[in-house]
C-alpha cells in the first residue's frame, strides 16, 4: 500500500503551506491534465481578458502524457510529462489563481519564485509509470481544446493519486536537497 499525506484539490492554501520538500502526498479530487499547447492557449485566453475554460483558483494541473484508453478502461497510460517545457507559462497561470502542478524534472529559477510568491506547490510523479498512475483515475472529461488531441484540457477524477512535494510554498526543492545529501554522504 502507498503512504502519503492525503490531500483534496481543489486545494485550500493553508493545507499547502505545510507541506515540505520531500513529503509524499495521495491526492484526491478533481485535478486538471493540461499541456503545451493548452498552457499557451490558457495564457493567451488570460492576455486577451478571455474567459478560462475552468477556474483556476485553488485548481490542480497535472503535466500528463495521455495514451488511449482501452475498451472498459477510463484513460490509457497517464504518466507525466517535462515540465520546464511549461515553465514560460506557468508565473501568469499561478497569477491567475493555480495552487499546485503535478509533473517531472526540475523547474526554472523564475517558476520557483512565482510558486513561492504565490504559496503554490509544486508535485512530481514518477515517469514512467504511467500505467500504474492510470490506475487512480476514476473519471476522464474532456474540458476544453478537443481538437489538441492528447494535448486537450481534460478534468480528471482521481483517488490516491501519488507524489511528491518537489518545491513546496517557501522556496525549499527537493531536487537541490537531494543532491546536498548525495554531496555530503559521498564526502563522509
Amino acid at each position: 500500500m502507498i503512504s502519503g499525506i492525503k490531500l483534496n484539490s481543489p486545494f485550500n492554501p493553508a493545507e499547502l503551506e505545510k507541506l515540505q520538500a520531500g513529503d509524499r502526498v495521495l491526492i484526491s479530487g478533481v485535478i486538471y491534465a493540461a499541456r503545451d499547447a493548452a498552457h499557451k492557449r490558457l495564457v493567451e485566453a488570460l492576455n486577451q481578458g478571455k474567459p478560462l475554460p475552468f477556474d483556476l483558483k485553488g485548481q490542480t494541473v497535472y503535466y500528463m502524457g495521455p495514451s488511449p484508453a482501452k475498451p472498459g478502461e477510463v484513460i490509457g497510460s497517464a504518466g507525466p510529462t517535462t515540465s520546464s517545457r511549461m515553465d514560460r507559462y506557468t508565473p501568469e497561470l499561478l497569477d491567475a489563481g493555480l495552487l499546485a502542478i503535478i509533473g517531472k524534472g526540475n523547474r526554472s529559477a523564475e517558476v520557483s519564485r512565482a510558486i513561492v510568491g504565490k504559496k503554490a506547490v509544486y508535485f512530481i510523479s514518477i515517469g514512467g509509470a504511467g500505467a500504474l498512475l492510470s490506475q487512480r483515475i476514476k473519471e476522464s472529461r474532456m474540458v476544453a481544446y478537443p481538437e489538441l488531441g492528447a494535448e486537450a484540457i481534460l478534468a480528471l477524477k482521481v483517488e490516491d493519486f501519488p507524489a511528491i512535494v518537489a518545491i513546496d510554498s517557501q522556496g525549499n526543492n527537493a531536487f537541490t536537497l537531494g543532491q546536498s545529501i548525495y554531496r555530503t554522504a559521498k564526502e563522509a
